[in-house]
């Protein structure tokens, strides 16, 4: 779907100092520049759902999170998150996936500072489990904000094809993201609905577990 960029037109109102005469002064704002197709694409759909700020506007969420993979497992969570510093807590009262050698109530976060993790109310300090919490929380709170956090200066964008899944059509972008230290991160295959300009599937790799070669698939309802 092709886009027009928005042009502001900006009026400044000046004072005549001799006649007392108004006049309007027009100008114009540069439109914005895209780095291709595919970064128009996103930046588009972006608009539709808002940016980052609008979440931050919010302050906080809370949801329920149902995930299910190919094998039919599945976690139920209560998600809820402060945007401002991107805290977050989830409470899982059902859990074949995340510890499922563990009965009962599951409780996860991120204060800030630290990833914690609790089993019944009670504290949990294992170290092994607390870095699939470390890896929970943030992919967790990504995957909630991750269209309005699209735009972000590290992300790259290639348009890769049109194609037509149960005669929707769709533009498919992929997204990458630039890593500090070289090392392998997650990548993105979007697909855009061409009517709507939204998101209704997308693959994703996680580059932490080395799911690269076969990505998996999200399909929004």
């Amino acid at each position: 779907m092709k886009t027009t960029p928005l042009v502001v037109i900006i009026l400044s109102v000046l004072l005549m100092s001799c006649d007392d005469k108004k006049e309007l002064k027009l100008e114009e704002k540069p439109p914005k520049t895209f780095q291709n197709k595919g970064h128009k694409l996103v930046s588009t759909m972006v608009n539709k759902v808002g940016d980052y700020k609008t979440l931050l506007d919010k302050k906080d969420v809370v949801y329920t999170y149902t995930y299910t993979t190919a094998d039919g497992k599945s976690d139920i969570s209560t998600e809820k998150y402060i945007f401002d510093g991107e805290l977050s807590y989830g409470s899982y009262e059902h859990h074949e996936r995340t510890f499922p050698d563990l009965e009962g109530q599951i409780e996860q976060g991120f204060d800030g500072s630290e990833y914690w993790l609790k089993h019944n109310g009670e504290i949990v300090q294992d170290e092994d489990r607390l870095k699939k919490v470390a890896f929970n929380r943030p992919t967790n709170f990504y995957w909630f904000a991750m269209f309005q956090k699209l735009l972000d200066p590290s992300v790259n964008y290639e348009f890769v094809k049109e194609e037509t899944i149960n005669e929707t059509e769709y533009d498919i972008v992929k997204v990458t993201f630039n890593s500090d230290d070289n090392q392998p991160t997650d990548i993105y295959q979007l697909y855009i609905n061409k009517e709507t300009s939204m998101v209704d599937q997308f693959l994703f790799t996680v580059a932490d577990f080395g799911v690269i070669e076969t990505p998996y698939l999200m399909i929004l309802d």
